[in-house]
């Protein structure tokens, strides 16, 4: 029987980063375990996710015919129901309702659930349920991005290491045999990462 690997959840592949700071074998679960951490100290920094997963998302409904979504880039809607006292999930078909902008637009901006005017004669609700995936997949992800993931994970593998380790040697200082990674970042991953920060909430 085969068993499925669970995706590595981080911005840059293990080879490029291997490659780019000619990292040897030996340290791979190192290396590896500094590119998981630059990815979650990145969506920290960003306030956002960035790899796509699928989310559950309850939004409260007032009336509003306008439903903003929390995460984005969206590639796939994958439902939504209408959360009324009748029913804890009732589906809302797709004519009730779009998404804009339109799926697979190429601009890194929050995405809305525009609802139609008709949706208030069918449904009594007070929430609605959005099941969508969000984020960029592994081979996809912006080249900007993948270079702040392997800009910050050498920080950290030089700080761990106490070496100077960088494409841009921006490391200051470095740490002592077993020193813990700080959630921190240098400058210049700051500037790359400045594009993808949530601007509204």
């Amino acid at each position: 029987m085969t068993i499925e690997k669970k995706p590595i959840y981080t911005l840059a592949f293990l080879e490029d980063f291997k490659a780019v700071f000619k990292l040897d074998d030996r340290d791979d679960k190192l290396s590896l375990f500094c590119l998981v951490t630059a990815t979650h100290t990145i969506e920290q920094y960003c306030k956002r996710r960035l790899l796509r997963k699928t989310h559950f998302e309850y939004i409260d409904f007032y009336g509003d015919l306008v439903l903003p979504l929390r995460e984005y880039p969206i590639t796939d809607v994958k439902a939504l129901y209408a959360l009324t006292p009748r029913s804890p999930t009732e589906p809302i078909e797709t004519e009730f309702y779009q998404i804009k902008p339109d799926l697979g637009v190429e601009y890194d901006i929050p995405f809305s659930i525009h609802l139609s005017p008709a949706i208030k004669k069918y449904f009594f609700m007070k929430t609605v349920k959005v099941v969508y995936t969000a984020g960029y997949r592994g081979g996809n992800v912006p080249f900007d991005l993948s270079v702040a993931c392997m800009e910050l994970a050498s920080w950290n593998l030089g700080r761990y290491k106490g070496q100077r380790v960088g494409m841009t040697g921006n490391v200051r200082g470095g740490g002592k045999d077993g020193e813990h990674l700080e959630m921190s970042m240098p400058e210049n991953v700051r500037g790359l990462l400045e594009p993808y920060r949530r601007k509204t909430i």
